[in-house]
């Protein structure tokens, strides 16, 4: 689904990292992990398409990710370090709003289930401005529920999460796999998912005097 062929990733006129290949495919979770400014973030914002290869190839289905950045984008799911939500909006209407953008506008497609599935249930109707760290998160993830994305970046996703909501993450991330969606997972966390691919940016790491312009 997904591959990574030789890339370098250039922040702030520094080499984070360089010669990275990687590949997850229909039903795979890739887990990355590493040291604090390894380049887990990067490498996940530049798998959807927010930053580009310094250096490198990024192939959707065998075919560069340059040919058609709209459809690759359109086919995932990205979760990063900010929640995404709409503060202002009730809990049910931010799911609402995710699920009218992925099904045409049939805005009430696995509301109810999400909700149930994450305990927001009781907290449909509440401005998420008024949320708490963990419920918002908890929200963010949500949208995995009421969207029809086959690939997921999750970018430290158990950040606030309580142990129980860490359990029902695992559980999800395995049913999707099941279903042959993917995963690339960034954490410093353990999580509860079994037959992973673990990915150490650690071993791609760039000499520190390695400077751009």
């Amino acid at each position: 689904m997904l591959a990574g062929e030789r890339l370098a990733c250039l922040r702030s006129h520094r080499l984070i990292f360089a010669e990275l290949s990687f590949r997850v495919g229909r039903g795979e979770v890739l887990v990355l992990t590493g040291r604090n400014g390894s380049g887990k973030s990067s490498l996940i914002r530049m798998m959807a398409g927010l930053l580009p290869p310094f250096d490198g190839r990024l192939l959707r289905d065998g075919r560069p990710v340059q040919e058609d950045p709209g459809g690759h984008r359109a086919d995932l799911a990205y979760v990063g370090h900010l929640d995404g939500i709409k503060l202002p909006l009730t809990v049910a209407a931010n799911l609402s709003f995710w699920a009218a953008a992925d099904h045409h506008g049939a805005a009430g497609a696995g509301v109810e289930k999400a909700l149930a599935t994450w305990g927001l249930a009781p907290l449909a109707q509440m401005p998420a401005r008024y949320l708490s760290a963990g419920q918002r998160r908890r929200l963010a993830l949500a949208r995995l529920l009421v969207s029809c994305r086959r690939l997921w970046l999750l970018d430290e996703p158990t950040v606030a999460l309580d142990a129980a909501s860490v359990d029902t993450l695992g559980q999800l991330v395995q049913q999707h796999r099941a279903d042959g969606g993917a995963a690339v997972v960034a954490t410093h966390a353990a999580l509860p998912i079994s037959d992973c691919t673990e990915l150490s940016l650690d071993g791609f790491a760039a000499p520190m005097e390695d400077t751009i312009g």
